[in-house]
């Protein structure tokens, strides 16, 4: 496993990484380079994010599109051995996006850290292993590009639910939100199986 990066803040070959309030749950910023055309970025470059201390080796490129303001989806994760780092990234519109310790031995577990991430400011979030997923779209049409460490296994997802109140997310939109079947009924963390 990689070695989670740990300072604060650092620019590299114009990256720029923001250490968030939860360890190793990171703001990455690329760099955009634009012209009459519109602009060039490379989202992820492996060597140079490796210079960081962030060598990842993503084997699945994820994208969805929600349709209104106010989809919720999450909260997600995959227990061992598919547990999955995710690098969330936004191409059109807008989220609130949000990454959940459950790390039991973690001296922040229950904690939750949440980023707007869209397409004008171009920013990404990197959600370590042993953290929930989740986000709620902030504009209609937004759609989310995100990699992932491990292949998606269905038989070793996992949820929780959006409004549990031992985490106490504090979602920018709670009411008229639509989400699926399966993340309304989702269990509490403490109903929940998180081996990590």
């Amino acid at each position: 496993m990689p070695t989670i990066f740990a300072a604060a803040r650092v620019k590299s070959a114009m990256i720029e990484v923001r250490q968030t309030a939860l360890a190793g749950v990171l703001e990455i910023i690329p760099p955009r380079f634009g012209d009459g055309r519109g602009f060039f970025s490379e989202t992820w470059h492996g060597p140079k994010m490796a210079a960081l201390g962030l060598d990842f080796d993503f084997v699945q490129d994820n994208h969805s599109v929600s349709a209104a303001r106010g989809t919720l989806r999450g909260l997600h994760y995959q227990l061992p051995p598919a547990d999955q780092v995710k690098l969330v990234r936004v191409s059109r519109g807008s989220v609130f996006d949000v990454a959940v310790d459950l790390r039991s031995s973690s001296p922040t577990y229950r904690q939750w850290v949440g980023v707007t991430l869209s397409a004008d400011a171009w920013n990404q979030l990197l959600v370590p292993s042993g953290f929930a997923h989740g986000f709620v779209t902030l504009e209609d049409d937004s759609e989310v590009q995100y990699k992932v460490t491990a292949p998606y296994d269905a038989a070793l997802e996992r949820s929780i639910r959006w409004d549990d109140p031992a985490i106490g997310i504090d979602w920018p939109i709670r009411d008229s939100l639509t989400l699926s079947d399966r993340d309304r009924d989702a269990p509490s963390l403490a109903d929940a199986e998180a081996r990590f």
